[in-house]
């Protein structure tokens, strides 16, 4: 099963300010630990909203809307991809996570292609999304 682990974004993430060098020291030994366990598929940390954009899709157009956006809590500081067995396990690391006071992860299954009814997707489909996962998104290793 995979899961992302969500980092919540923070005032002070969208404002750009990069965390203390203790704290990106923790979030190393972490990220080793995760490589060590051989769970983690990728890990990212993003740049403040106000170097994004978000792409809506209405009436047949898109409209591109420049960021910053308003509300930080609802936005996406970075994340890590894990696969491991339950839902529990992905929680168990999550809770591990060297986050500071006032900080929120959120955890959420990722589709897997048996998720879905089996006439909504071709067989050569999966066939060669699953060779290209095998190929592309082994865990990390040490």
């Amino acid at each position: 099963m995979r899961f992302m682990i969500i980092v919540k974004a923070t005032p002070d993430t969208e404002a750009g300010v990069m965390p203390p060098s203790e704290a990106i020291a923790a979030m190393g030994r972490f990220n080793e630990e995760l490589i060590g366990s051989g769970i983690l598929l990728t890990a990212e940390g993003l740049q403040a909203s106000s170097k994004g954009a978000k792409i809506k899709f209405e009436g047949g157009k898109t409209t591109v809307v420049d960021g910053p956006f308003a509300e930080a809590k609802e936005l996406i500081a970075g994340f890590w991809l894990i696969q491991v067995k339950s839902r529990d396990e992905a929680l168990a690391w999550a809770r591990k996570a060297p986050m500071q006071d006032g900080d929120e992860l959120e955890l959420r299954q990722v589709f897997d292609a048996s998720d879905f009814a089996p006439d909504s997707v071709s067989e050569e489909h999966l066939e060669k999304e699953k060779a290209w996962r095998e190929a592309n998104q082994k865990p990390l290793t040490n």
